[in-house]
């Protein structure tokens, strides 16, 4: 566990009252589970809206902690901009946004980026080249000790506070 999914959460929650819309974005396409249900599929994507909160997995956990709605995506690298621009244009604008997707920063400067780091936890992916580029980084091991994440939602957009 990488802790991704459970800030992700822990924002949800703190911000309950927002309606937000959660994606995540994997490039690691998977068999689909119940309660993922299809909007798009072609070539190199597939997009699904969660319905199901009462599973365990990432997308279920964003739902049950209290988003509106969220989108999951397999996709290419090659296509993860096309991908995320296409899921945007399902959500109303001005609607806040929580994406878990460290690739994504390849392409976009969200409000603010956070990263996930830990002492004691081998993650398999590499992120070295996102340690330079969050606006906050949290230690794994500390988010159960940390109340409330320092943001907020002004403007249409993300902040840190």
């Amino acid at each position: 566990m990488s802790g991704k999914t459970t800030i992700a959460c822990r924002i949800i929650e703190q911000f309950s009252n927002l309606n937000i819309t959660a994606i995540k974005i994997s490039p690691h396409f998977h068999e689909t589970t119940p309660g993922l249900n299809i909007i798009y599929e072609e070539e190199g994507y597939a997009i699904y809206k969660e319905t199901n909160s009462d599973a365990t997995k990432d997308t279920s956990r964003m739902l049950k902690s209290g988003a509106s709605k969220v989108y999951f995506a397999n996709v290419t690298d090659e296509r993860l901009l096309f991908v995320f621009n296409k899921i945007q244009n399902l959500i109303p604008e001005g609607t806040p946004i929580i994406c878990e997707s460290p690739a994504l920063r390849n392409f976009i400067e969200p409000g603010v980026f956070i990263i996930i780091s830990s002492e004691t936890t081998r993650t398999r992916k590499d992120i070295s080249r996102y340690l330079t580029l969050p606006h906050l980084l949290f230690k794994y091991e500390d988010l159960n000790r940390t109340t409330s994440i320092l943001i907020g939602f002004e403007n249409g957009g993300w902040r840190l506070i």
